[in-house]
């Protein structure tokens, strides 16, 4: 989910949620602590220079049972966060959350609520360090032609 679409989301939601990838809510009473600018400037294992930039929330759950972050309270957030990183409807957006340890988690709205999605590490140069692509296996028919099992 990029930050325009979250925003355009937040304006029609009375409350917001957070569902994390094996189903589990976040609990109601979370806090998004920041909204920042991630750049990550690397080289893959391939000699590739690459450049990466998301747009970062922290998810935080306290012991103030009470507090709820409302829809505009968050576009107020975003807001804020604009004045001072610029402009960032383009980006994608990575959430963080602690659990056995932070973990970074894509977003999705299924039309209820938001769904942290499961992020995977993969090799960015499979061509450049030998790792074979997927080989479709060759058919070989199980009928005789004209057998009439088919």
């Amino acid at each position: 989910m990029k930050i325009a679409e979250l925003k355009q989301v937040l304006g029609g939601l009375e409350s917001i949620s957070f569902r994390l990838p094996e189903g589990k809510l976040v609990p109601q009473h979370f806090h998004v602590t920041e909204v920042g600018l991630v750049t990550k400037h690397f080289i893959d294992c391939g000699g590739v220079e690459r450049h990466e930039r998301v747009a970062s929330f922290q998810l935080w759950t306290a012991d103030d049972f009470d507090h709820r972050l409302a829809p505009p309270k968050l576009l107020k957030i975003l807001e804020m966060s604009e004045k001072m990183l610029g402009e960032s409807d383009d980006l994608d957006i990575e959430v963080e959350y602690q659990q056995g340890t932070i973990g970074k988690f894509g977003l999705e709205f299924d039309g209820l609520g938001f769904a942290l999605t499961a992020k995977q590490t993969a090799c960015l140069a499979q061509d450049a360090c030998g790792i074979p692509g997927l080989q479709m296996a060759k058919g070989e028919s199980c009928c005789a032609p004209g057998s009439g099992c088919c």
